[in-house]
């Protein structure tokens, strides 16, 4: 599989990294053994694409945007990698995992590999391991890694915490001006693309007007990186396009363009994939603790009870979620 990832022929290599992305999301014990190791094998060859996060609501036309960008990136002579992650049913746990088939063109193109992924219930709009997938995507040689998000709301940050850069995709009529300045999504953006933008100019104009003023405001009170007026650092912008008549998309990809420049000549790539690293370790400590917490004897003996007297109301469940830690660490 490892082999056949680096230097496999197109069908091969696709075939390879499907299954080395299943190996990467499963559960089972053994296979996180299995996809430790490909991963540490991979790592050296990893690094060297542009990760790229796109989020914005459901209906924006985040699939549509980046249909149209793959295609033009692979007409520039790119390999494009697309992780699209797809909400889970609350209900039956299942995933309808359509956006490939929206990008019809885009996914038979030799040059381009789309892996859906469900969220499993995840938090933060991208699936668990999302960030693994994207490794596996790197060492295959696709030098723009383009992860799309659920689509769920102000509280989707997770992929910018994993991502070079971090576009937020609104409409032409998604709000007013407060809505503009939550806090949230908007102001860790370092693009905003008005989409569909030839259904109403005037719209479209407005909010690019409103999305700029907000993001001056949330810059000058929220972030002193971007408080003062020098060239050599990032400002996000907002900008228009209509990804369905792929009117715009050059222009997008120059302003990544731009962004690329800056971060690594400031050194800030490095240092944001640098904390990025970090960060996932940690959370991957969180989440091993919390089922080794699951699975260790004295919790599960206790457990029964407690949740019982939780759901009778004869003790507060902060009282049994205490008992369970004092058990655990016995």
């Amino acid at each position: 599989m490892f082999e056949a990832i680096l230097h496999g022929s197109a069908p091969v290599q696709r075939r390879a990294m499907a299954k080395a992305i299943t190996l990467l999301e499963s559960t089972r014990a053994d296979h996180r053994q299995q996809a430790d190791e490909l991963l540490t094998a991979l790592l050296p060859h990893t690094g060297r694409a542009f990760r790229l996060g796109i989020s914005g609501v459901p209906g924006v036309g985040k699939s549509t945007f980046i249909e149209a960008l793959g295609l033009y990136l692979i007409g520039q002579g790119h390999r494009v990698a697309v992780l699209a992650v797809d909400p889970s049913s609350s209900v039956s746990g299942g995933s309808i995992l359509g956006d490939k088939t929206r990008m019809e063109h885009l996914s038979v193109n030799e040059r381009a590999y789309i892996r859906p992924s469900p969220s499993s219930g995840t938090l933060g709009g991208v699936a668990e391991k999302t960030r693994e997938s994207m490794l596996a995507c790197e060492a295959a040689g696709y030098d723009v890694v383009i992860v799309e998000t659920v689509g769920v709301g102000q509280s989707e940050t997770t992929v910018a915490n994993m991502t070079d850069m971090f576009v937020l995709m609104q409409l032409p009529n998604a709000g007013d001006d407060l809505q503009a300045i939550k806090k949230g999504v908007m102001e860790i953006a370092d693009l905003v693309v008005i989409n569909k933008a030839d259904l109403d100019a005037n719209a479209a104009t407005r909010a690019q007007a409103q999305i700029s003023s907000s993001l001056r405001l949330l810059g000058l009170h929220g972030n002193p990186d971007n408080a003062h007026h020098n060239e050599q650092v990032w400002h996000p912008q907002v900008i228009q396009l209509s990804a369905l008549q792929g009117l715009g998309v050059d222009a997008f990809w120059a302003k990544v363009l731009e962004f690329k420049k800056l971060q690594v000549s400031s050194g800030k790539q490095v240092t944001r994939r640098q904390n990025q690293a970090l960060a996932w370790m940690w959370e991957r400590i969180d989440a091993g603790l919390k089922q080794a917490f699951r699975q260790h004897p004295d919790v599960q003996t206790l457990l029964p009870k407690l949740t019982h007297e939780v759901l009778e109301g004869r003790m507060a469940a902060s009282t049994a979620a205490r008992n369970m830690l004092a058990a655990q660490t016995k």
